[in-house]
């Protein structure tokens, strides 16, 4: 038996609609192609650190941030799962700590990705936004291939129709 064309897909995951309409499609290609299907959940200490740096937070709040944040990347990972699930795809799906597009990307060069899915990116309010949007990061940094999923009602219909 010959080697899916798509071998391993990676889907970045973040607590956005954005990024479950990239879960289904990701689950939709996998499971067309015969493909691998990873999830990464990357709990962003960039953003932590610019918050604390800020005063943001009284002492121990960002204690409270860092656990939320946590729980919402399991909750969304588990929601990632629970999908592949019903479509007879296996997910193989991870919680990651520190910056969001390195973490990505060298996941993806861990496991010989041959593709990134990622979210729709949001239109950046400056062009200096652009160049600091996780998103964006990930496509210029990538070494495989990176799929935007966008058309969250084409993507339902191909996920639905599995």
């Amino acid at each position: 038996m010959g080697v899916a064309p798509l071998g391993r897909i990676l889907i970045a995951v973040d607590a956005t609609e954005a990024s479950l309409v990239a879960a289904r499609y990701g689950i939709a290609l996998a499971r067309t192609y015969g493909a691998e299907l990873y999830a990464v959940y990357v709990i962003n200490e960039n953003l932590l650190q610019e918050l604390l740096r800020a005063k943001v937070f009284i002492e121990g709040e960002e204690v409270d941030l860092e656990v939320g944040l946590e729980e919402d990347g399991r909750r969304y990972l588990s929601h990632v799962e629970k999908l592949a699930r019903a479509k007879g795809v296996n997910v193989t799906t991870e919680l990651l700590r520190g910056v969001v597009h390195r973490e990505v990307v060298d996941k993806a060069t861990q496991i010989g990705a041959a593709l990134i899915i990622i979210g729709e990116i949001e239109e950046p309010l400056s062009r200096k936004d652009s160049f600091y949007d996780e998103g964006e990061m990930i496509l210029r940094r990538a070494r495989c291939p990176v799929l935007i999923a966008k058309g969250e009602s084409l993507v339902d219909d191909m996920y639905d129709s599995l």
